[in-house]
């Protein structure tokens, strides 16, 4: 019997990267979205991920990627929501345009998805399947500077939760809500610093404890309706 893929969006960079590229470590088959090309796909088709693009920002081009998934595969092992838009808020013209946006990616692809896929979960022939939302730590918290983006990231939180009583127990549903766990390309020590005094452990951990986390749902059939927090103890700050 041959492996069920993982669909992961978001694919191509970051955390989301890391997660594939371990996942292909595994030897499971991922199928991948991209918002754009980078050089970085290259190596990731040839270890033998499928990587598929799409424009999560229209309704329209959402179907587009989940027609597109169907005619790519037959079945899913699980699928791991990480697309998304980090973008702040604004109080220019824009405003308006940009909420939209973020909620299209944050949360009306995940719900599209999560309903027009169920129908490859269920042709996996594996025990366990799964859906897996990457939220944030912030969308418990708010933010000053990104509400639109903390806005959507709680509405997938609470998507993570209507899914998880809708499909119980054939399909579950969890979501994994991180801070900061790396620093970008530009960040300094300053802002490393910073960062670091933000939580109880002291440290920017990198992307390998968000793949523990997956790897815990993926392996444990007991746990659905959970939004685990990988925040080093920042909220007891």
């Amino acid at each position: 019997m041959s492996q069920s893929p993982i669909l992961v969006t978001g694919g191509a960079q970051r955390l989301g990267r890391h997660c594939v590229e371990r996942l292909l470590d595994d030897g499971q088959p991922v199928i991948m979205s991209y918002r754009r090309e980078r050089e970085s796909l290259e190596a990731l088709r040839r270890r033998g991920a499928v990587t598929l693009a799409a424009d999560f920002s229209s309704e329209a081009g959402i179907h587009d990627f989940i027609a597109r998934l169907k005619a790519q595969t037959s079945s899913l092992r699980a699928i791991v929501h990480n697309a998304s838009d980090w973008a702040p808020d604004s109080l220019d013209d824009d405003a308006g345009a940009n909420f939209e946006r973020l909620f299209r990616v944050h949360m009306q692809a995940p719900y599209l998805i999560n309903l027009h896929a169920r129908e490859l979960l269920d042709a996996c022939q594996e025990p366990q399947r799964d859906i897996i939302h990457m939220t944030d730590y912030v969308s418990q918290k708010g933010s000053r500077k990104h509400a639109a983006y903390a806005a959507t990231k709680a509405g997938l939180d609470n998507l993570t939760l209507s899914f998880a009583a809708m499909y119980a127990p054939d399909i579950q549903v969890n979501a994994i809500a991180p801070a900061l766990i790396m620093l970008g390309e530009g960040d300094d020590e300053a802002y490393a610093e910073k960062a670091k005094a933000k939580s109880l452990m002291a440290k920017v951990p990198g992307p390998g404890v968000i793949y523990q986390t997956l790897r815990y749902l993926l392996d444990n059939d007991f746990v659905t309706g959970a939004i685990l927090p990988v925040d080093g103890g920042r909220h007891l700050r």
